[in-house]
């Protein structure tokens, strides 16, 4: 029971954290979304292109329930609500809060969650300092985010772990009182009452007893919690013991009877069923106990791998075999080096580290893991090692791909705005031009003007066509989604590409492993593959291959583009979907930008991985309908 219980507080532990380290990605999430908005409205405040209206309408498409613009003096100047109730904040409320925006202090102030000054609701708060030290605040509503905190906290993870009805009760508690308990605590020995709890809290050790609880003795097993090196509190679990003492009851009657008639032979008769009876029981109670904690690891949706201080594998969950695409009974027993062969990764093994970010390959895949470890010592007294790893790939794209998407809507609006006010007058000199040259004819270089004003007429069509492509871009045509076979849009860009393709000495290879009806924009998909495809023959100085392969996973399109040309740099791959960035002597760097907003229109996610001198694969993931 003392090995198990431990088995079962170590798991609780590794879930604790998990519930605290996804809360702080939530926060984070919502802190990186406030920051992106206010810096649109700090550009705009700082081009004097700001009033209430834009920042009404700026909070209204993004879900923000006020935006305010204080003066360095505490005063309102823009607010994107007009509420007489919230119209006259004390100064000296304001400059509570924002002082060191005010004072030069900080230009990022995380105020987090705060109560609101007149309804009874809470709020999300971050500012940001502008010039003359204006403080630019985003206002969200917390509701939801108190939701998830309540539906992923202690609480519920408590709740759940006394489903079992071997456990008795569970509690989190630190030296001021009780932090977390389970629905039956009504009272429990305080810590500091307690020499058993005090030392195990101070010691951060494992350790248990037998106890009562709601006059019933139970087994009671407790360790400490530690976040980040921090102790937050003594983690404390009781097993059910009403079985064993039942059973005790029991062979005490039946020892004193037959000891009457037998003293001897039923001596040692009745010891030997003392002894299978308690075998017996605490082996039931060793499967309940293992059954419960091996359902509530296979249940977690991270991978857990249980290795040995020699490193070889002696447990992984299903989550494990779907991440690393293994079966575990190909690994037991094997070193953890079969299963992770990057040398960054595996010295996480002989360091003190407790959590760390990899970028490793599993099956030619490249994912970005985060990888928590922690100490536990088996029943044979040998040292083992949990580790708990995370899958952030999809994470870190879609963040990447919507910081792009927030930039390219931004940059879209600026060109959209300068191209329209460029466009008429640029028409109106291209028509005076052409008009002065065909009606004005000079006494003296006759031919040099006619040639000049061709020239004029014909730059101010070209920057014309660029205006085109930027007003395009800003208002680009809506998807019309209809179903068509995926096979016969390969088969039309296979027809459209094999001609010119074949001049370069380039091979085109599709490999279709999955073939099936999608709902998709016909047109816009095949102007994406068609730009892809374009590019990259565009890399290939020569000859060599292009190839595209399509695979069905979890109800999504998998397509990859690939070609074996000059690659790039990855300095550059962070800003290939930029918009205007291009190495392209005549490129607009507007294309490779389409293409992400038309993957992205299609609930999609479009990323790139390239080695200079060996090619580029472009990686697009698009749901099925």
């Amino acid at each position: 029971m003392s090995s198990q219980s431990h088995s079962l507080l170590e798991t609780v532990l590794v879930s604790s954290q998990e519930v605290l380290y996804a809360a702080g990605e939530v926060e984070e999430e919502i802190n990186q979304r406030l920051l992106n908005n206010a810096n649109i409205v700090k550009i705009l405040l700082e081009q004097n292109r700001i009033n209430n209206s834009i920042l009404q309408k700026i909070a209204k498409e993004n879900g923000i329930n006020r935006i305010n613009i204080f003066n360095r003096k505490g005063k309102k100047i823009y607010a994107s609500f007009s509420d007489r109730t919230h119209e006259q904040a004390s100064v000296g409320y304001i400059k509570k809060y924002l002082n060191p925006i005010f004072t030069d202090e900080a230009d990022t102030l995380i105020i987090g969650l705060k109560k609101a000054r007149v309804e009874e609701a809470f709020r999300y708060v971050v500012a940001i300092s502008s010039k003359n030290n204006d403080a630019i605040v985003f206002n969200l509503e917390a509701e939801e985010l108190l939701e998830f905190r309540r539906r992923i906290g202690f609480g519920v993870l408590i709740k759940r772990l006394t489903e079992n009805k071997d456990v008795v009760f569970a509690a989190l508690e630190d030296t001021s009182g009780i932090l977390a308990a389970s629905g039956n605590v009504e009272y429990l020995e305080n810590m500091n009452e307690s020499d058993f709890l005090i030392n195990a809290y101070l010691d951060s050790t494992f350790a248990w007893r037998i106890t009562e609880f709601n006059n019933e003795d139970v087994f009671e097993a407790v360790h400490p919690f530690e976040i980040e090196g921090t102790v937050i509190g003594l983690y404390r679990i009781g097993l059910n013991l009403e079985p064993l003492n039942a059973i005790n009851s029991r062979l005490t009657r039946r020892i004193i009877i037959n000891g009457l008639i037998l003293f001897v032979f039923g001596s040692i008769i009745l010891t030997l069923i003392f002894v299978r009876q308690n075998f017996d029981l605490l082996k039931k109670q060793f499967q309940s106990i293992e059954s419960y904690s091996n359902k509530l690891i296979q249940s977690v949706s991270d991978a857990i791998i249980v290795v040995d201080v020699e490193k070889k594998i002696k447990e992984l969950n299903e989550a494990a075999e779907t991440l690393f695409e293994i079966n575990s009974e190909s690994l037991i027993g094997k070193e953890i080096s079969n299963l992770i062969n990057n040398k960054e990764c595996l010295k996480f093994f002989t360091d003190n580290s407790v959590m760390e970010r990899f970028e490793c390959e599993i099956k030619n895949k490249k994912k970005f893991l985060l990888v928590s470890k922690s100490e536990f010592i088996d029943e044979n007294e040998n040292e083992n090692f949990v580790l708990v790893i995370k899958d952030l790939t999809e994470i870190r794209d879609l963040e990447k791909q919507i910081a792009r998407n927030e930039q390219l809507k931004a940059m879209g609006e600026l060109a959209s705005g300068v191209a329209h006010e460029i466009r008429n007058p640029l028409n109106t000199i291209g028509t005076i031009v052409q008009q002065l040259d065909k009606d004005f004819n000079p006494m003296e270089n006759k031919e040099e003007y006619h040639s000049l004003s061709r020239l004029v007429y014909k730059e101010v069509r070209r920057i014309n066509v660029t205006i085109q492509n930027f007003l395009r871009f800003s208002k680009p045509e809506p998807i019309q989604k209809e179903k068509f076979q995926l096979s016969e849009l390969m088969r039309n860009i296979e027809k459209q590409y094999y001609s010119l393709l074949k001049e370069k000495s380039i091979t085109l290879v599709a490999t279709q492993k999955w073939d099936g009806e999608v709902n998709w924009d016909r047109n816009q998909m095949k102007q994406v593959l068609m730009n892809l495809i374009q590019n990259a023959a565009e890399a290939i100085n020569n000859s060599g291959d292009i190839k595209i392969e399509i695979r069905n996973e979890e109800n999504l399109v998998l397509l990859n583009i690939s070609d074996n040309g000059i690659g790039m740099p990855k300095e550059n791959l962070e800003r290939i979907f930029n918009l205007y960035f291009t190495t392209k002597a005549s490129g607009t760097g507007i294309g490779l930008s389409i293409i992400q907003r038309i993957v992205h229109e299609h609930d999609g996610i479009i990323s790139v991985e390239s080695e200079e001198n060996v090619g580029a694969t472009f990686k697009i993931r698009l749901p099925i309908s």
